[in-house]
């Protein structure tokens, strides 16, 4: 298993920690940073910035949403990416959700799974510099009847494969993920249930591929806090929680929540949701219950992580993505080498 780093959204007032953190992610041997992007920072500018600061570890984009771009010019961020650090970029893509997309792009938020394939078909084939033809119910290339002709993709990326993740929570669009992608981005993963969760639809679309899961990039990201106190370090992420799993999208269209359900929480995630599209943040964060947060964290000591690491391996993760958590640059930095040294105690570096 190999560790990454995820910086979460760029301008949250923390940029020079964030490049300072990636540069130690650097020094110590974690294999990849990812950066993210919702409706403030946009993710290539920090991996651009990020990959010119540091030497060896990837880039990663965690995630470039496919409603904000056309395929095309997504195929060519990635060529560009990959040229300039050495083969070093990572794409990771995602449909972001309703309210980002028909809100913050406006593009409808219909038929994702359609809409993913479909886009992933066109930034393949771009990125492998063919003449760019495409027929499809989202995308037709070139328009018919028009000035457009075929043209091929003149940047030649370092790799003829770049490395190709989707952002992934539910049944269909995991075994889509596994069917054609090279890895899944993961998010509140439970090395307890990570079976029914992730890996049986994933290895469901491998299968479909004629595919094994051999070589397919498992890579969740797990927030990491430092300490003795695992009750208190697990209220830090409280409203963290019940941002996601009550208020990260509609009443009806929150992936987060149907997550929490498949993982025994029916109850608690209901009512998370009702009092967070409420109003009520406090309370939402009060009802999310300690072991839902344990069990998608890494808290503790360096002792009790290195033991969660080890389910997390057994349990079929691949990359590891870490988030460490922390009040200033000192305890981020703390949990970056926690990290590091609880993989050697779990024998798994």
């Amino acid at each position: 298993m190999r560790l990454g780093i995820n910086l979460g959204y760029w301008g949250a007032g923390m940029d020079g920690d964030n490049l300072a953190v990636a540069q130690e992610a650097d020094r110590l041997g974690y294999d990849v940073c990812w950066a993210a992007e919702a409706y403030g920072s946009d993710a290539p500018t920090v991996l651009a910035w990020v990959a010119a600061k540091t030497e060896r570890i990837d880039v990663g984009s965690a995630i470039m949403q496919i409603p904000a771009r056309q395929p095309a010019m997504t195929a060519m961020t990635a060529a560009t990416l990959d040229s300039l650090t050495g083969g070093r970029f990572r794409l990771g893509l995602g449909v972001s959700g309703p309210q980002v997309s028909e809100g913050w792009y406006g593009v409808k938020f219909d038929k994702p799974l359609a809409r993913t394939r479909e886009y992933v078909e066109i930034v393949r084939k771009a990125m492998s510099r063919e003449r760019l033809t495409h027929d499809g119910e989202h995308w037709t290339l070139p328009l018919p009847g028009g000035p457009g002709k075929p043209i091929k993709l003149t940047v030649h990326p370092e790799r003829e494969h770049i490395p190709l993740y989707i952002a992934a929570i539910g049944p269909k669009n995991l075994e889509q993920t596994g069917e054609i992608a090279d890895g899944a981005l993961l998010i509140f993963p439970s090395a307890v249930h990570l079976e029914e969760t992730a890996l049986r639809p994933l290895r469901a679309g491998r299968e479909k591929a004629g595919l094994t899961m051999d070589g397919f990039d498992v890579c969740p990201t797990v927030p990491l806090a430092l300490g003795e106190d695992v009750g208190a370090l697990a209220d830090v992420f409280r409203p963290y929680t019940a941002l996601y799993v009550g208020g990260m999208g509609s009443r009806k269209q929150n992936f987060y929540n149907q997550l929490a359900q498949r993982m025994g929480y029916e109850k608690e995630a209901a009512e998370i949701q009702d009092k967070y599209l409420a109003g009520d943040k406090t309370g939402a964060a009060a009802a999310v219950p300690h072991s839902l947060i344990d069990q998608t964290t890494l808290l503790g000591s360096v002792e009790r992580i290195a033991e969660r690491m080890t389910g997390y391996a057994e349990a079929g993760v691949t990359t590891l993505t870490l988030a460490p958590a922390g009040f200033t640059l000192d305890e981020r930095v703390a949990a970056l080498r926690a990290g590091v040294e609880a993989m050697e105690r779990a024998g798994l570096a």
